[in-house]
């Protein structure tokens, strides 16, 4: 059974608040890494940054984590990026356990960025590893069984729910 969380709507509205916030806290930079984990982390990655780029002059440069979200072990950056100094926003839509999130960021460990931080659309709090989102639509706590999707189309995050 799906019981929607949020439709295209309420999706927007946390689209353009973390756009915001992120934004507010990042607008004395240069320039911006935002970084998707493949799939709808990138689409969210790209709304939000053309939200940015709509309010502010802040320059965003788009880059693609691949993972396998089952056996996370190995990713890598699609693109070549240099990150040495950079402020990096790691995206992906859901965070569960830290589990992918964590070895996500093992891309960034090699050379030593200026900051790193994490924006979700929905934080489970189902935390197994250190890693916690600082940017987040919203938060919901569900059990183990339960599934969190956000559908996307063409692009679109047009809705979040559970089953």
């Amino acid at each position: 059974m799906k019981t929607q969380l949020l439709d295209a709507q309420q999706i927007e509205l946390k689209l353009n608040r973390l756009a915001v916030e992120i934004y507010e806290n990042n607008m004395q930079e240069d320039e911006l890494l935002f970084v998707g984990i493949a799939g709808r982390g990138v689409d969210m990655a790209k709304l939000l940054k053309k939200k940015i780029e709509k309010i502010s002059n802040l320059h965003i440069l788009l880059y693609t984590v691949i993972i396998d979200k089952e056996t996370p072990v190995e990713s890598h950056v699609k693109e070549p990026i240099q990150i040495e100094g950079k402020s990096i926003i790691l995206i992906d839509d859901v965070a569960n356990s830290g589990k992918t999130l964590m070895f996500a960021l093992k891309n960034f460990l090699t050379a030593i960025p200026k900051k790193i931080q994490i924006a979700v659309m929905v934080d489970r709090k189902h935390k197994r590893y250190p890693v916690t989102a600082d940017y987040i639509g919203m938060q919901i706590s569900t059990t183990l069984q339960e599934h969190i999707v956000v559908y996307v189309e063409k692009g679109q995050l047009k809705q979040v729910y559970i089953e």
